[in-house]
């Protein structure tokens, strides 16, 4: 299983739990988390969501082993999969918190924003490293611009640097900041406290930020995947996916 989940009370903790690919985000994960999500959104006895990843950190993005083995065309629709699941958080009923121990990078970092909490470590690694390697961030841009602003959302996703927890939580990335280690009681924390509050309100605040969010983010996230796509015929790309041993 790569989705581990664990009730306590009202609140459901899913674990990544790919340590050998660094909690990547393949096919099957995703689609896992997302089997895992409507579960327990059905699930009338669970009201809020905690997701982490298992060690050594929250999620390095895309699986690149499994990329390797597609063509730019399978690339596109996998990335576009992704994007779909992360936009699909903000429709749900029930909050979701992630918990980010490590590092959260690509789309791994997209993943983690996407959700409606962040608890992060104070020596989290976050980065978006896509324009390094060749690329625009080929989804989720909408999503970041919606936590940092416009401006800060920019400079964020050129991925000039990386930035600990520390500055994720002043820029307004990372909502809650915690020593090492901690960030999944820290996040427990923030669950109970959201699990206290009446239901009904907290799904209600929750689906009237939905369209700021990201559940409009469709036609952003296409039109980066049509710029990815583009990006990928030029040289530092070409190089990158040379490395990677994608088809193109």
């Amino acid at each position: 299983m790569t989705i581990q989940r664990h009730d306590e009370g009202v609140i459901a903790t899913l674990t990544i739990d790919r340590p050998q690919r660094r909690n990547a985000l393949g096919e099957n994960t995703v689609r896992s988390l997302r089997r895992a999500l409507d579960d327990i959104d059905a699930d009338a006895s669970i009201r809020v969501t905690i997701i982490t990843g298992s060690a050594p950190g929250f999620c390095a993005g895309s699986d690149l082993k499994e990329l390797a083995t597609m063509d730019m065309r399978g690339m596109c629709e996998h990335e576009a999969e992704t994007a779909q699941f992360c936009r699909y958080i903000s429709q749900l009923n029930k909050p979701v918190i992630a918990a980010v121990e490590g590092f959260a990078l690509g789309g791994g970092f997209i993943f983690a924003a996407s959700c409606d909490l962040v608890v992060s470590a104070e020596n989290c690694r976050w980065h978006l490293p896509e324009v390094q390697i060749g690329w625009i961030p080929p989804w989720g841009l909408q999503t970041l611009a919606a936590r940092l602003g416009p401006v800060a959302a920019r400079r964020v996703a050129w991925g000039a640097q990386h930035f600990d927890g520390h500055e994720a939580y002043r820029i307004g990335l990372a909502d809650y900041l915690a020593p090492d280690g901690q960030t999944l009681a820290m996040a427990l924390s923030v669950a109970r406290g959201l699990a206290a509050l009446p239901d009904v309100a907290v799904q209600a605040v929750k689906q009237y930020f939905a369209p700021h969010a990201g559940l409009h983010g469709e036609a952003g996230d296409a039109v980066a995947n049509r710029m990815f796509a583009d990006n990928c015929k030029f040289p530092v790309a070409q190089a990158t996916l040379e490395k990677f041993g994608v088809r193109k």
